[in-house]
């Protein structure tokens, strides 16, 4: 079990946090990738790239079963909100080495304490290590840099739009709900109560934290915590948590719509991309399904939506009077 006790400071100070290559070291974790269809299909071929482009300090840091341990300087912490590729890039090579150095030791011989196990690594990371952190820091951003490139970059700009809508989606609900019931709604394996997160884990961890970054991911189908091997609360631990069934990118309503509508039945008829459920709308807008009900039949009398029952379901679409009123922006 992961424990962090955060007080009213730290709380204030919790964000929401999109980070590149946080995604692209996600990928490294065979056991835990988000497999998709579609327009996400690129998430199941990322480590064919791996062998393609021959990028060894990379392959040979991946894991394929849950259990051990990436070096966290791979993937630093983001400043702000959206930091850039090159930034993150830029970070990994200046890495302290120090920490380089105690992150790979940690790989090999795991932390007994937190109930991490160590492993093997091959033989090209272990002479890429014996010539020195910084020299290793630097090798790992360029092939980092390789594998974004080749990787995750083509789809990346689709990607950080469902990622920040997810954000832009999360925030309305902690406006609404609060920040416990916001830590609540990530995961079933996640609970908060009095001040204290706590995650299902086989990790045995205790610690406070001065904040929490709250990064959602397209890669990963599963939630971990990001915790700071080296020195404790340096660093502050990270939220990763999987998007739930990511909708198609919808169109951002134009304000004047959203003065004519309500912000709500804007929202709404932006987010009708395909034919979609009621019960799906309110999942993603974070709203009831009477709430959502209502607003879309308000829609419907006036002619800006069309519904048609597919099974037990009811599918809602954009008429062409609303797609012609979404598109006059």
């Amino acid at each position: 079990m992961i424990r962090l006790t955060i007080d009213s400071t730290g709380l204030a100070r919790t964000r929401f946090v999109v980070s590149p290559l946080h995604e692209a070291v996600n990928t490294l974790m065979a056991f835990s990738l988000n497999s998709r269809t579609g327009p996400y299909a690129w998430v199941g071929r990322t480590r064919r790239v791996l062998r393609r482009e021959k990028l060894e300090l990379l392959s040979g840091l991946a894991l394929e079963q849950a259990g051990g341990y990436i070096p966290d300087f791979l993937s630093p912490h983001p400043s702000g909100p959206d930091p850039t590729v090159a930034e993150q890039l830029e970070a990994v090579r200046r890495t302290d080495p120090e920490r380089v150095r105690a992150e790979l030791e940690t790989v090999r011989h795991g932390l007994p304490a937190a109930n991490l196990a160590g492993r093997q690594v091959s033989d090209v990371v272990l002479r890429t290590m014996r010539r020195g952190p910084r020299y290793f820091a630097e090798r790992v951003a360029d092939e980092l840099g390789r594998y974004w490139e080749s990787a995750l970059e083509p789809y990346w700009p689709d990607a950080l739009a469902v990622l920040d809508a997810e954000v832009d989606q999360r925030g309305r609900f902690l406006a609404r709900h609060g920040t416990g019931s916001l830590f609540n709604s990530l995961s079933p394996q996640l609970s908060w109560s009095d001040g204290l997160i706590q995650l299902e884990s086989r990790f045995d961890v205790e610690l406070p934290a001065r904040m929490v970054l709250l990064m959602p991911t397209l890669v990963s189908r599963r939630l971990h915590v990001i915790l700071d091997p080296v020195d404790g609360c340096h660093r502050a631990p990270t939220l990763m948590y999987p998007v739930g069934n990511p909708p198609a990118i919808p169109q951002t309503p134009a304000p004047a719509l959203a003065q004519l509508l309500g912000p709500t039945r804007a929202d709404l008829l932006a987010a009708l991309v395909d034919p979609t459920t009621t019960a799906d709308l309110a999942a993603r807008h974070f709203l009831s399904a009477g709430t959502v009900s209502y607003h879309l039949g308000v829609l419907h009398r006036s002619g800006l939506v069309s519904r048609m029952r597919s099974g037990r379901e009811v599918l809602y679409r954009r008429t062409p009077r609303g797609e012609e009123m979404l598109a006059s922006r």
